[in-house]
């Protein structure tokens, strides 16, 4: 056989080969419903394909479709709206970015054409009123410092969008209230971004706080510290007219909203001390540390330290009356831990608890986009701002006077907090 006849049977071989695959292709086993799921109500649905000695699957998920999520435009370009919550855009079911405000042309520019927004829908803070021509925008969320919060809640109010707002929500009670009468008068709503409120390990931690599964909460420590830089009296922060205070309105905040969260209550009595260093510039005019207690209606003792001046920690502790619960990066954009310590037999056990969380920022947003899609009050609504703003007042003047700060008792739990919020575990 010469090479030519050869290479015409290799061919016909090859050829011969493909035709079997393909043949053997239809007569692949027909796929179970394990594998295949259904869709129910528009949404895909699988089985359990693990035993019950594994943790299950999440919820497959199940975005709505563009056109129907909620369109937000995010006012203000800063560090935390490009690190964390455009980036959380991308997580989020129910909602959408689909506008940008800024007082930086050049980076208004830049971030537009970065994700995709449309320059038509860019906006300065002189031209922002004109947001109410724009039938996209359904809601702002409002980044900016502390002192401009008011006066961009009240004009977002005007234009008929909806608002959600970054924490601390003002300077002051007094500002505060009158932010939520201007969304009142607006009749749209009001959220403050209170994300570990909607973060996965702190919601467990709170469940297990209000069902006594440790028995009762005896005492719990936060602290929330981290640095400044050298130069740091340039920033907004360290402006009083700004930003309302130091440490405590902007990371302290968290130790004593997430205590009135996991409780549930609100404290009957403050006390407090302030420190800053004498003659640096940075604490002209803002407090570098603050250290307040913090008791409740059931005797719970809540002892907080928050400060510019110690190098990064965001601890919490409960000690509960059959366990300790351990959360290191309790206030952090991300990383959150939970440990339980306590007796199992006739020995002392230490527990991870692990959570597939969605990210916090993304949460926080769609729950927005929920109430504004199922007209519902939402969780962190403007009183829940006022009644902070209230209680920081309290620990500046004890912490000016050095006594205690006695406050009238609120029945009830939840008492300036909307229905729970539903957040789905990964």
């Amino acid at each position: 056989m010469d090479r030519r006849n050869l290479l015409k049977l290799s061919s016909a071989g090859a050829a011969g080969l493909l035709v079997a695959g393909r043949a053997s292709a239809d007569t692949y086993p027909a796929p179970s419903d394990v594998d295949v799921g259904r869709v129910e109500e528009g949404k895909v649905k699988f089985d359990a394909w693990r035993s019950p000695a594994d943790t299950p699957s999440p919820p497959t998920p199940a975005p709505l479709p563009p056109e129907e999520r909620v369109g937000f435009a995010l006012v203000g370009l800063g560090r935390l709206t490009l690190e964390q919550l455009l980036p959380a855009f991308s997580q989020c079911m129910k909602a959408k970015v689909v506008a940008l405000v800024s007082g930086t042309p050049e980076k208004l520019k830049a971030v537009a054409q970065q994700y995709g927004i449309d320059p038509a829908a860019c906006y300065s803070y002189e031209t922002f009123d004109t947001i109410k021509d724009n039938p996209a925008i359904e809601a702002v969320y409002i980044v900016l410092p502390n002192a401009m919060h008011r006066e961009f809640t009240e004009r977002a109010a005007a234009a008929g969008k909806h608002v959600l707002c970054e924490k601390p929500m003002s300077v002051s009670s007094a500002e505060a209230r009158k932010m939520v009468e201007a969304c009142e008068r607006a009749a749209v709503k009001l959220m403050i971004a209170y994300r570990i409120q909607y973060e996965g390990y702190n919601l467990r931690l709170a469940e297990w706080t209000r069902s006594n599964r440790f028995g009762r909460l005896v005492g719990m420590s936060s602290t929330n510290v981290q640095t400044v830089a050298e130069d740091g009296e340039k920033q907004w922060r360290h402006k009083k007219a700004m930003s309302g205070g130091g440490a405590l309105p902007d990371i302290g905040l968290y130790c004593l909203n997430t205590a009135r969260f996991l409780t549930g209550e609100e404290p009957v009595e403050i006390m407090a001390s302030v420190y800053s260093p004498p003659g640096d510039p940075r604490f002209a005019e803002v407090e570098e540390t603050m250290s307040f207690t913090l008791r409740f209606p059931s005797n719970v003792l809540v002892n907080c330290l928050t400060s510019y001046g110690a190098r990064d920690d965001k601890h919490q502790r409960l000690n509960f009356a059959t366990a300790v619960a351990d959360m290191p990066n309790a206030y952090s954009y991300e990383g959150q831990s939970l440990v339980i310590t306590s007796r199992e037999g006739e020995s002392t056990e230490k527990a991870d608890v692990s959570l597939q969380a969605p990210n916090q920022f993304a949460a926080e947003i769609d729950h927005m986009a929920s109430c504004i899609l199922d007209d519902r009050r939402p969780r962190t609504p403007g009183e829940e701002g006022v009644q902070d703003h209230v209680l920081m007042e309290a620990i500046y003047q004890a912490a000016a006077t050095g006594a205690p700060v006695r406050l009238a008792p609120v029945d009830g739990r939840d008492a300036f907090r909307g229905p729970p919020a539903t957040v789905m575990m990964k």
